[in-house]
């Protein structure tokens, strides 16, 4: 099978995220929904310029586009990108909160899970078929969620509902077809900071004075938001979403091994094994992408 640009866009996307601890972690001092308010705020003035002033020519040719669609269709796109952003901004919430109150172990089970989810749901709404070796690693993965699961049951909760809104928002996002995508991910993020915007004055605690905040939020906002989403909904436009759904096991293995290395979490052997269970799942779904050109060979 050939390794697609689309392919590549979606493992480094998830390679990105492996990363987030790094800039979130640092932040553990401020409130949950100041983080979620500033990123999203940054981000929507960062994409709307660039929409406004960097590419006005696709702003303008996608409006001609999206008129010329049946009312059916506008309708479809319009449903699935407002939802898309309502899913985001949960998504976003219920992790900064569970990293930075629960643990960086707790928010990379979220994401165990939720490949899982992804792969399911998009089994039975958009009717993705699978494998062998595809249902093989999804036994795999569940398998491995079941030992995380004995010693963390109190992050359970918290790790659904992270798990279950990016799942949602990755099915959805795979139907959300016929407009640039760079222009779909601002519409949301507008949408987003629109959704947060009356809660600020009430749930926030005050404005950071801190410069380092702020730089950390650029960084989130940019590094760690516009540019793995946008190759998200780039892969997703090829690559199918059980498939995007595995591959998200990328982002919670690397946040295992910076818990465990950089930030010492304690560590047990149950772990250990369903970590390696993970990335056993990982080769496994992903078996045609890593050994078809050898087997192309020999075929040959």
């Amino acid at each position: 099978m050939k390794f697609s640009k689309y392919y590549l866009a979606a493992l480094v996307s998830f390679t990105i995220w492996g990363f987030f601890s790094l800039a979130l972690k640092p932040l553990h001092d401020y409130a949950s929904l100041d983080i979620l308010f500033y990123r999203v705020f940054f981000c929507a003035v960062i994409m709307s310029v660039i929409s406004l002033l960097g590419r006005t020519k696709v702003l303008k040719e996608n409006i001609t586009i999206f008129k010329n669609f049946s009312p059916g269709q506008r309708q479809k796109i319009t449903v699935l990108t407002l939802s898309g952003g309502f899913l985001l901004t949960a998504n976003w919430f219920f992790f900064i909160y569970v990293m930075n109150h629960i643990s960086v172990k707790a928010a990379s089970f979220a994401y165990l899970v939720c490949p899982i989810m992804t792969t399911v749901i998009a089994f039975f709404v958009l009717d993705e078929k699978l494998s062998k070796w595809q249902w093989t690693a999804v036994l795999l993965s569940v398998l491995s969620c079941m030992l995380l699961s004995f010693s963390n049951i109190a992050d359970i909760a918290y790790s659904l509902i992270v798990a279950a809104s990016y799942a949602f928002y990755l099915v959805g996002q795979r139907q959300n077809v016929g407009l640039d995508k760079f222009l779909i991910l601002t519409v949301q993020i507008i949408f987003s900071a629109l959704l947060l915007l009356p809660f600020y004055p009430v749930y926030s605690e005050g404005v950071p004075t801190e410069l380092s905040f702020y730089a950390l939020i650029v960084v989130i906002a940019v590094v760690f938001t516009i540019l793995p989403l946008f190759m998200n909904l780039y892969a997703l436009q090829k690559v199918r979403s059980s498939t995007m759904g595995i591959l998200l096991y990328i982002n919670p293995l690397m946040n295992f091994v910076i818990a465990l290395f950089y930030f010492h979490e304690p560590i047990n052997m149950v772990q250990v094994a369903a970590y390696s269970l993970i990335l056993l799942s990982i080769i496994v779904f992903n078996e045609k992408y890593i050994f078809g050109r050898r087997r192309n060979v020999i075929a040959g």
